[in-house]
C-alpha cells in the first residue's frame, strides 16, 4: 500500500493528453488500453480525469516507466479547458468518431488549440475511433489508412480503432507512449546543450505545415465520400447540425461496453 501511495506521488515520467469533441470515445479508448490495471485520480478542480501506467522503457524494456494519460472528462469544447491541461504534455492522442463527420471537421481545430498552448509541436497521433460500426465502413476506412501509409509523413500516424472489440487499440497508444518518450528524452538532450549563436537545436518533430496538410487531407477525403453513393457517410448524417443536436449520453451508446468492463467506472470519451 505504501509502495502505490510513493509511486502516486512521484511526478509521471511521461504525460500524455487526449484531445477530440465529446462522446468519440476517448474514455473509453483508455479503459480498453489499460484495462482492469489503471489507477484513476479525479482533479475536480480543472475537470480531468488522470490515469497513471506503468510499462517498460520502449528502448530498454529492463527500465520502467510511469506514464500519465489525462482526459478531459467532458470538457471537450474549444477554448474551455485548462492551460494545465497541456502544460508539459509529451504527446497528444487526437482522436475522432469514424461515424460522425463533424468530429473529423473539429480535427483542425482542436490542433489549433493544441499548438495554441504547445508551440513546441508535441508529437501528436490521429486516432479514428468506432470502425466496428459498419462492416462497409470499416473496410473503406482501413482502405483510406492503408493509403494513407504510403504516402504519409511518419511523423503524424493515423490510426483506426475499435474501443468496443479492442482493434488497433494497444498499437496506437503504444505509439503515442514510443513518440512522447523519444520527445521527451530529445527535448532534455537539447536543452543541456550549450547555447551558441551557431548551434540551431535540432527538432525531431514534424512541421506544423506538414501536419496542417494531413488534416487538409482528411477533410478532402471527407468532401470526396460525401459525393458518393457508397461512401462511408452514407446515411450518417450530411449536415452539422444534425450532430450538434446529439447529447454525450446518446452518442456515447454507438459503441457497446465490451465484456469485463466496469460500467461507470469511466465516463463516456
Amino acid at each position: 500500500m505504501g509502495d502505490r501511495s510513493q509511486s502516486a506521488e512521484r511526478p509521471a515520467d511521461v504525460k500524455i493528453i487526449l484531445l477530440g469533441d465529446s462522446a468519440v470515445g476517448k474514455s473509453k479508448l483508455i479503459e480498453r488500453f489499460l484495462l482492469s490495471n489503471y489507477s484513476p485520480q479525479q482533479h475536480s478542480t480543472y475537470a480531468l480525469t488522470l490515469y497513471r501506467h506503468t510499462v517498460p522503457h520502449p528502448a530498454d524494456s529492463s527500465r520502467q516507466l510511469t506514464v500519465e494519460w489525462w482526459d478531459t472528462a467532458g470538457q471537450e469544447r474549444f477554448q474551455a479547458l485548462h492551460p494545465s491541461y497541456y502544460h508539459r504534455a509529451h504527446a497528444c492522442l487526437l482522436v475522432f468518431d469514424l461515424t460522425r463527420k463533424v468530429t473529423y471537421k473539429n480535427l483542425e481545430a482542436w490542433y489549433s488549440e493544441l499548438t495554441k498552448y504547445r508551440s513546441d509541436k508535441i508529437p501528436v497521433v490521429v486516432v479514428a475511433n468506432k470502425v466496428d460500426a459498419e462492416p462497409d465502413r470499416a473496410q473503406k476506412s482501413f482502405a483510406f489508412v492503408d493509403r494513407r501509409k504510403r504516402c504519409r509523413d511518419e511523423d503524424l500516424p493515423l490510426f483506426c480503432v475499435s474501443a468496443s472489440d479492442g482493434t488497433n487499440v494497444v498499437a496506437a497508444f503504444q505509439e503515442a507512449i514510443r513518440r512522447a518518450v523519444n520527445f521527451k528524452e530529445s527535448s532534455s538532450s537539447i536543452s543541456c546543450l550549450p547555447r551558441t549563436s551557431s548551434s540551431q537545436p535540432r527538432s525531431t518533430v514534424q512541421p506544423e505545415s506538414n501536419q496542417a496538410d494531413f488534416v487538409d487531407e482528411v477533410l478532402r477525403f471527407i468532401e470526396e465520400e460525401e459525393q458518393r453513393p457508397d461512401g462511408i457517410f452514407r446515411g450518417a448524417g450530411t449536415k452539422d447540425e444534425d450532430w450538434d443536436k446529439e447529447d454525450a449520453s446518446r452518442a456515447g451508446m454507438a459503441v457497446p461496453v465490451a465484456k469485463g468492463w466496469r460500467e461507470g467506472s469511466v465516463g463516456a470519451g
